[in-house]
């Protein structure tokens, strides 16, 4: 079963990730049940959430219904097995030179999808996606050989990358989409009506090489499920907490200047981001997180979902879709990872690496521009 339209992540529900209040697993279960039951079919799981705990509370959630009946979508890249935890930076790619060389890429990789599914009581991926790749598993053949082989091998139908954490990775995905995408059928971006850029620039590139795209933060951190307002106090610890101390009363504004769209089409701000995310070239499905936030005037969890579940076919225009991408225009807000300019003279890390000239001619064939 290829992924839906709508999909839900086990990032969701604050157990994993920090949003909100954390939900008992109990809740959390019954959320992912009742997500199947309102018509989300599609199931987004990564085997370091929880250090597959979230793989083993999805697994268990969904036991008894068919599994051709829903999609489920594995990410593995983390390696939770050798690897030691790194604080914030969480635990080191498989990739790393420290833990094992691409002579052992193969067996990592094979090893921590089938403990991944194991944990989902299911035999198979219906998609496989590698997490949060360093510059290493953008550009390796022998990654992409092992990973070729687990679909071969039929622990997958697809494959995919889903870059991360944080924005960016964009002449990246460019050059990987070039180089493998005879062998990859979807990517994981961020990608909403108030964070346009980078993402926008990748999916030209996707579409000409076959490459489906998957958007998750569609829900701008919370901010198109309603709740969130000037003032809003987050928990302790709340992921969000990274993102500038403004960006509530700045995206609160926003919010207010493209809800006459939703209203013109009936849609609720939650529906009215996914399809203007839906409404861009070549983003197939949507999976937004579902938050419940903490605090009086917090709406239920469970509304949200209905939001997502409920979701309507296209209403949006493309003069709609370009109208809201002017309101929330980003460009340039942020510094990115992946390749980059300010990474000159440093060794690559995880997340950010040095920029290459073959990157910044790709850019130029792209019309991308070089301030990277």
């Amino acid at each position: 079963m290829n992924l839906t339209r709508t999909a839900y992540g086990t990032w969701s529900g604050g157990r994993f990730m920090h949003y909100g209040e954390q939900l008992t697993e109990e809740h959390y279960m019954q959320l992912m049940r009742d997500a199947f039951n309102k018509g989300v079919r599609t199931f987004v799981t990564a085997d370091v959430y929880g250090v597959g705990r979230a793989d083993s509370l999805l697994g268990e959630a969904l036991k008894g219904i068919p599994r051709e009946e829903y999609c489920l979508a594995g990410i593995v890249g983390h390696d939770i097995y050798e690897g030691i935890r790194q604080g914030s930076r969480g635990y080191p790619r498989f990739t790393d030179p420290t833990l094992r060389g691409p002579e052992k890429y193969y067996d990592y990789l094979k090893m921590a999808t089938e403990k991944s599914l194991e944990r989902c009581q299911t035999s198979k991926f219906d998609l496989l996606m590698l997490h949060n790749p360093d510059s290493i598993s953008y550009t390796n053949e022998k990654v992409w050989d092992a990973f070729t082989a687990l679909k071969t091998e039929g622990l997958t139908d697809r494959l995919g990358i889903a870059p991360g954490p944080a924005n960016g990775f964009t002449l990246d995905m460019i050059e990987c989409f070039e180089r493998f995408g005879d062998r990859m059928d979807w990517a994981m971006i961020i990608l909403n009506p108030f964070e346009p850029w980078p993402g926008q620039h990748v999916l030209g590139a996707a579409e000409k090489n076959g490459v489906d795209i998957l958007a998750r933060v569609v829900d701008y951190g919370g901010l198109f499920h309603d709740d969130v307002k000037p003032g809003h106090k987050f928990r302790d610890g709340d992921h969000r907490t990274h993102r500038p101390g403004d960006w509530i009363e700045h995206g609160v504004e926003k919010l207010e200047k493209v809800r006459p769209f939703a209203e013109k089409h009936g849609l609720t701000m939650l529906q009215l981001a996914c399809q203007w995310t839906l409404g861009n070239k070549g983003v197939k499905s949507v999976v937004p997180t579902m938050i419940q936030e903490h605090g009086e005037g917090a709406r239920s969890i469970e509304s949200k979902l209905d939001d997502l579940a409920a979701l309507p076919e296209q209403r949006l225009t493309a003069e709609d879709v370009e109208a809201i991408r002017q309101i929330g225009d980003n460009t340039g807000c942020m510094a990115l990872k992946g390749a980059s300019h300010r990474h000159e003279g440093q060794e690559p890390r995880a997340d950010e690496w040095p920029m290459r000239p073959d990157l910044l001619d790709l850019a130029t064939r792209w019309s991308l521009g070089t301030a990277w």
